[in-house]
């Protein structure tokens, strides 16, 4: 039997995250009922990434197992993208080897988080970038980071903890990038646990506008205690942008807020 791989986009907003759940609406339950339609048996898939309610993805990766083998795999991602909802699109298919999971295949994931740095609030962005009002001094946020860098247990930024296995990661990226008034933060590791990115995000932001110490996050993975971390950011800037396995296949795609962001920029220039 085929397993097919495929690129998923989604903007988050209106879904209750990747997982199915019964009665509300989420990416993976959207994409079980069209794929089993499609397919004429049922289909579950299995995705990189359990994205939370309102988090969107640039390069979520999902795969699949049909018993059909004669399929047009060529038009997949055509008929896919002509009956999804405009929020979910599918970047790229392929047939791969049987024993691939995107899950338990995966390497290393990749998420880009989008911060707007302004007093006022920004109409555009407010789907796609979490709202910073403060005074911040952003070196601090990357002084902060370096802490939290390489193996460690990270049962502190934890939302829920897993119900089995281990809470440690090993966090190989953690940056803040600024263009202007907003900050790029990619984040990127051998794996996360619940809400663990979101957390950090929220964590650094402390330090970054003076309410932590950056040289704290220390005492703060060493307690292994959710409760001394800081608030966890909000979902609105939270992108899956990536994963990478090891044959190679890397699904990353920079999410396109940033170059919104930039056209935002230069048109307020023009308009002074």
């Amino acid at each position: 039997m085929p397993t097919v791989r495929m690129i998923v986009e989604y903007d988050g907003t209106a879904f209750y995250g990747m997982q199915w759940q019964p009665n509300v609406r989420t990416v993976g339950g959207t994409l079980e009922t069209l794929l089993s339609q499609m397919f004429d048996e049922p289909i579950k898939i299995t995705s990189a990434g359990r994205t939370d309610t309102g988090v969107h993805a640039s390069g979520q990766v999902v795969s699949f197992t049909p018993t059909r083998e004669n399929f047009p795999w060529d038009r997949l991602r055509i008929a896919l993208n002509s009956r999804l909802p405009s929020d979910l699109s599918i970047r790229h298919t392929e047939v791969v080897d049987g024993v691939f999971s995107a899950r338990f295949s995966a390497l290393e994931r990749t998420y880009v988080y989008a911060l707007y740095h302004g007093r006022a609030t920004s109409a555009l962005l407010a789907r796609y970038a979490a709202h910073v009002w403060r005074d911040c001094d952003w070196a601090r946020f990357n002084d902060g980071a370096q802490f939290l860098l390489g193996e460690h247990d990270f049962r502190s930024f934890c939302g829920m903890l897993p119900e089995s296995g281990p809470t440690i990661r090993t966090l190989r990226e953690l940056r803040l990038e600024s263009f202007g008034m907003v900050k790029r933060i990619v984040i990127r590791a051998d794996g996360f646990l619940h809400r663990m990115v979101r957390t950090m995000v929220g964590t650094l932001i402390e330090c970054a506008d003076g309410r932590r110490d950056p040289a704290s996050l220390s005492d703060v993975l060493k307690a292994r205690d959710r409760k001394q971390a800081g608030l966890t950011a909000p979902a609105c800037g939270l992108y899956l942008a990536g994963v990478r396995y090891a044959d190679g296949f890397d699904s990353f795609s920079e999410p396109p807020v940033f170059a919104l962001a930039a056209d935002l920029a230069v048109h307020h220039n023009d308009m002074r």
